[in-house]
């Protein structure tokens, strides 16, 4: 597939430090209002330096690569996912490091995708957007997009990448991709991650918090995983839900897992028919991953007597996951295993940070 390549030269004195590779996506950071129609469109890349001058100034090579066709964040799909995945395959013996502009509804899924994709990652990949578009006066593009270029391009006293793993970075926060969600969508403070600190911080000067910062792995060839499986669904829990609903999500054909997003540390009805249903999915092979509703804290299957049927049944606890990380871990590791057994084990395991033991 072919795709828009600009590279931008910087004016800066001082030596280069390094390259970054900028994927374009879409959404509303690369939106500008249109002359005569006062419309938002999209942003054309070519005239990047007109709308973020400070670019040019960073003392690294830049480039920018845009799908051939953007799309909002509410249509991204785990086909897009894998594209994406593969570019930074194909680009990552070229460049230091890569940054994603992205639109911000399905940023945390996509942040969590990329990180079960990328096997062996060992750069830093780094999405990023705006709640306002670049061509706004007021807009928050500009400082997100400069300060996830700089948090990209940095380097320890070894020469190493700071970070080397799949980052959210927004509003200051740089965050590990699999462990956020998307908390406010009026608010410049869009992302939280409420079960991990954030990695760093950016005021005047940028903080790492290194204790937390995923470590460089053994160096090996970046493999991307070429499938993932969306033969899963959610259920979420409410007052009321009914035997109808539950039991035909369950139906479904061709299903393979259901993210269970339960009450507080893991708890759902005891209601007889409930149970009965959860029972016979996972006798028919239906993987069942445990999540809870609550932004903190962590699943605690057995801890209280709603929870202990569900661990006895063989549902499988995600501890403290987020419910975008669980379902596509979940498509990641049923595109990698067709063993039940196997699948259960690799969704109780950390894979990449996402989850505590």
């Amino acid at each position: 597939m072919a795709y828009n390549k600009i590279r931008i030269n910087p004016i800066s004195p001082e030596p280069t430090i390094g390259s970054v590779l900028v994927i374009y996506t879409g959404g509303t950071l690369g939106m500008v209002y249109e002359t005569k129609g006062k419309q938002l469109v999209p942003f054309n890349f070519d005239q990047i330096i007109e709308k973020v001058p400070e670019i040019s100034r960073l003392n690294f090579d830049i480039t920018f690569l845009s799908l051939s066709e953007p799309i909002d964040s509410s249509n991204m799909n785990p086909e897009i996912w894998i594209e994406l995945a593969n570019i930074i395959a194909n680009e990552y013996a070229h460049y230091d490091s890569f940054v994603i502009l992205h639109g911000t509804d399905t940023m945390a899924y996509t942040a969590s995708a990329l990180s079960f994709l990328l096997e062996n990652l060992n750069k830093p990949v780094i999405l990023t957007g705006a709640q306002l578009p670049i061509g706004v006066a007021r807009s928050d593009a500009r400082e997100n997009v400069i300060t996830a270029l700089e948090l990209a391009a940095a380097k320890d006293l070894s020469g190493q990448p700071v970070i080397s793993e799949v980052c959210i970075y927004f509003n200051s926060l740089l965050l590990r991709g699999n462990r956020s969600k998307k908390r406010e969508s009026s608010d410049f403070n869009a992302f939280h991650s409420e079960n991990y600190p954030p990695l760093a911080t950016a005021g005047v000067r940028i903080e790492y918090n290194l204790p937390y910062i995923s470590q460089r792995g053994a160096d090996l060839p970046l493999q991307v995983q070429q499938r993932m499986d969306s033969s899963v669904a959610f259920i979420k829990m409410f007052p009321g839900i009914s035997q109808l609903v539950v039991e035909s999500i369950l139906s479904i054909e061709g299903l393979r897992g259901i993210v269970l997003e339960t009450y507080g540390a893991g708890n759902a009805t005891t209601a007889p028919w409930f149970l009965n249903a959860i029972s016979n999915a996972i006798e028919r092979d239906i993987v069942i991953y445990n999540v809870s509703q609550c932004d903190g804290g962590r699943v605690a299957q057995g801890h209280y007597e709603t929870s202990r049927f569900l661990k006895s049944a063989g549902v499988v606890s995600g501890s403290d996951i987020t419910a975008e990380a669980a379902i596509t871990k979940m498509m990641y590791v049923f595109g990698k295993e067709t063993n039940v057994s196997s699948c259960i084990e690799l969704l109780a395991t950390p894979l990449r940070g996402e989850m505590s033991i």
